[in-house]
């Protein structure tokens, strides 16, 4: 069979199933005896073993049979599961995903999984996780396996080996490799087979008897031998023949044999069937058609051409506005409305096809956590809430590695060991809380621990050394300024994780990252009882609403997600406090920021208006007031990228074209508080 063409589904599904194994694994470890659980995981790896052996990957094939295996004798309650099986386990899987891996990356999937089938079946039959690692420690000893070398065992064979394996013999596979120089193969293979007559009876061989009386082989034979002699007696004796290369011997069950050839007959027919309904959107590679639901897999590359196109159409839609608007036909208004709220329903329906939940970066972090607290020997376990919420995928492919930073942090630096969570009344366990969710045009991520907590007066101290902050500015500092602190550049320093009781390293790149997605990052904390990072970030980074403003004659847009409040006061309610300009508002002191002494517009003739007008923006704690010519009004716009040669300009983060053909460039508030 051609399996070329199924390559992009088979990877596809094999994923799945691998994050459907890790998942379940790890609900394993909570819940043991849960049998739903260990169904799920005996389905997953029953599948994926079934799609390799179609696809020809026998390790992939092999080792995910083994797993199957262990998994059965769980179901039938042959074994019970104990932690240190799950290690074992969660190891088995991760070569099955670097596997999958290497074969999307062009590989052939070939892995040594000797050891680890090893470790499998001895699990399976009930040998201890102690007694197991004793035995692998030393060498590789005998593991059962399928049939690999040779074709094919007829009833009667299998009927012989076992009743072989009934009376207490040992049913061996062995192979047989001669050096490359050897001259009479023939003679070589019958003075092998004279000893394993000794040891012995053979059941079959590869090539037949005939083929290798008359050297009808290159350097390779197989034999499947009954024998009451350990694999290490077999292989010492066979040595003792000259011109031998290699000796590989395994244990071969005749049930298994049996068991797995069935199973691959009907799930070959199965997936046969399965991928032939596939073949028409493969062929394409575009898309994919879920049997079991009403969804649809499209290239992303076609969801950013869509997206493009759409762009263009917005552009285009403000200009039909502007048109309609300078003429006054009625006509032509109404027409324009229609096209707008079409428009709307058009971008609702582009931004959710391009919308992933964030459960795919959370799924990564439980498997993470469970490696990293056992490397520090802490106990913690993970909270997740939320993971269905959903969020562009640009955002996705960037907030990945914020978040791990974080969570390693939180783990490194933030959950004690066992010991001192006892010495402050705490449950030894501590707890990673991931909790995602919408407000509005945003969604929140919030990583929360019940650790240590941020030691201010320590964080204070550290800021001061680093030169962050003078002993002038202490005193004005809020909590929240204080634990921010620990984000600022050059804070983070070898001496700043060990000297802080929380958190230190990097965080500033964690901070950037997230606010060049347009989001920003806020910390809570109370010492020794746990800390807060809260995350907001946009929904999507192309198509924004903004509130329009002008400076003199120019243009200039500033994004609602950052704008608290616009407000128009009068000149003599501008106070002068060190030196800068505020305004009370709201009973709070906020500063003015004049935009057109920022961005050097050009007058062009006094003001002598008595008012001012003012965009309220806010990040975080800080606030600040944007002071404008005039308003122009809310609009949605597509944000587009000032360039290589302009991409550091300052409180400028993109601009955009609006309806009259002018460009307008787009403020970063951020940059201004």
């Amino acid at each position: 069979m051609e399996t070329a063409e199924y390559l992009d589904v088979f990877i596809d599904e094999s994923k799945e199933h691998l994050e459907v194994l890790y998942k379940q694994l790890l609900a394993l470890e909570k819940e043991p005896a849960e049998k739903s659980i260990i169904d799920e995981i005996f389905r997953a790896a029953h599948t994926l073993k079934g799609m390799s052996a179609t696809m020809g990957y026998n390790d992939l094939a092999s080792l995910t049979h083994q797993l199957e295996n262990v998994f059965d004798a769980i179901k039938y309650e042959k074994i019970t599961v104990t932690a240190d099986m799950m290690d074992i386990m969660f190891e088995a899987v991760d070569h099955l995903t670097e596997m999958v891996d290497d074969i999307a990356s062009g590989g052939n999937g070939v892995r040594d999984v000797e050891q680890i089938v090893f470790l499998l079946d001895r699990l399976e039959t009930g040998v201890t996780v102690e007694q197991t690692k004793n035995e692998s420690g030393s060498r590789l000893e005998e593991t059962t396996t399928v049939l690999q070398v040779i074709d094919s065992l007829d009833e009667f064979e299998l009927s012989i080996l076992n009743e072989a394996s009934e009376r207490g013999f040992s049913n061996y596979e062995i192979t047989i490799t001669l050096n490359e120089d050897c001259l009479l193969k023939g003679a070589r293979v019958f003075m092998v087979f004279e000893v394993l007559e000794k040891l012995g009876e053979v059941i079959k061989t590869n090539p037949s008897v005939n083929d290798l009386e008359e050297e009808n082989f290159d350097f390779s034979f197989s034999v499947i031998l009954v024998s009451n002699y350990s694999k290490t007696e077999i292989e010492e004796k066979i040595n003792k023949v000259s011109e031998i290369n290699k000796i590989e011997t395994n244990l071969f069950s005749a049930e298994q044999y049996k068991t797995m050839h069935e199973e691959e007959t009907k799930e070959l027919s199965e997936t046969k069937t399965k991928q032939s309904q596939n073949s028409v959107q493969q062929k394409e590679k575009t898309t994919r058609k879920s049997p079991s639901g009403k969804t649809i897999r499209v290239n992303i590359e076609r969801l950013d051409v869509l997206m493009n196109l759409f762009e263009e159409f917005v552009i285009d839609k403000g200009r039909l506005e502007q048109i309609s608007t300078d003429l006054n036909n009625n006509d032509l208004q109404d027409t324009v409305e229609h096209i707008s709220r079409v428009s709307a329903d058009l971008q609702n329906i582009i931004l959710t096809m391009r919308m992933v939940p964030v459960d795919q970066v959370f799924s990564r972090f439980p498997r993470m956590i469970r490696q990293l607290a056992k490397d520090l020997h802490k106990n913690v376990e993970i909270e997740i809430i939320g993971a269905d919420t959903e969020l562009d995928r640009t955002v996705i492919d960037e907030i990945g590695d914020p978040l791990v930073h974080l969570i390693r942090n939180a783990i490194d630096h933030g959950i004690e060991t066992s010991e001192e969570r006892k010495k402050k009344g705490k449950a030894e366990k501590g707890t990673i809380q991931l909790k995602a969710f919408h407000s509005g045009n945003h969604v929140f991520i919030e990583i929360s621990d019940d650790g240590a907590g941020i030691d201010k007066e320590k964080v204070v101290n550290k800021a001061l050394a680093n030169g962050i902050i003078n002993e002038s500015q202490i005193d004005s500092l809020t909590d929240q300024q204080i634990y921010e602190l620990i984000m600022a550049s050059g804070f983070s320093t070898a001496d700043a994780v060990s000297d802080i009781s929380g958190r230190g390293v990097g965080l500033d790149v964690v901070r950037n990252t997230i606010e060049s997605l347009g989001g920003t990052i806020s910390i809570d904390a109370e010492l020794n009882k746990g800390s807060t990072f809260s995350i907001q970030l946009p929904l999507t980074l192309t198509i924004i609403s903004v509130l329009l403003v002008e400076l003199q004659n120019e243009k200039y847009a500033i994004p609602l997600s950052s704008i608290l409040e616009t407000a128009i006061v009068r000149k003599d309610q501008i106070l002068s406090a060190h030196n800068k300009k505020v305004i009370d508002f709201r009973d709070k002191i906020v500063p003015l920021v004049f935009l057109n002494d920022i961005f050097s517009v050009p007058e062009q003739g006094k003001n002598k208006n008595d008012y001012v007008s003012i965009v309220i923006v806010k990040k975080g704690e800080k606030m600040a007031g944007l002071v404008v010519d005039s308003f122009i009004g809310q609009q949605e716009v597509v944000l587009k990228s000032l360039g290589n040669y302009l991409s550091n300009t300052f409180a400028i983060s993109g601009a955009t074209i609006l309806g009259d053909g002018e460009v307008a460039l787009i403020i970063d508030s951020n940059a201004l508080l």
